[in-house]
């Protein structure tokens, strides 16, 4: 499958600074195509009160939601929803990522040799 993004042999300095030296990047088509919607459905860019009913009930079942929302509350003082439950789904949320993730790697899936 040809890469939808593809980066190779980045480098850049700020002044004497090395920041990247020889990064290469390559997403395939498809790879994040669930990333783009959750996140413009999480609030960053405005409170989810904005969003029509439907919109809002979905983006509660968006864990970029609560993570963003935790921001919020921590910069702003200001919440859609109470702290600790953001804290919740965000740490519910790493649990399963993260058991999916050494699952993946111990079954070894898409690792190249």
């Amino acid at each position: 499958m040809p890469a939808a993004i593809e980066l190779r042999d980045v480098h850049k300095r700020f002044g004497e600074l090395q920041a990247l030296s020889g990064i290469d990047l390559e997403i395939p088509q498809g790879e994040f195509f669930l990333i783009m919607p959750l996140t413009f459905l999480s609030g960053v860019f405005y409170s989810i009160h904005s969003l029509p009913a439907f919109w809002q009930g979905l983006s509660r079942f968006n864990p970029f939601f609560y993570m963003i929302d935790g921001f919020r509350y921590g910069f702003f003082g200001v919440s859609d929803v109470h702290p600790f439950r953001s804290l919740a789904v965000v740490a519910i949320f790493l649990a399963v990522v993260s058991g999916m993730t050494l699952a993946m790697l111990k079954s070894g899936y898409r690792l190249r040799h």
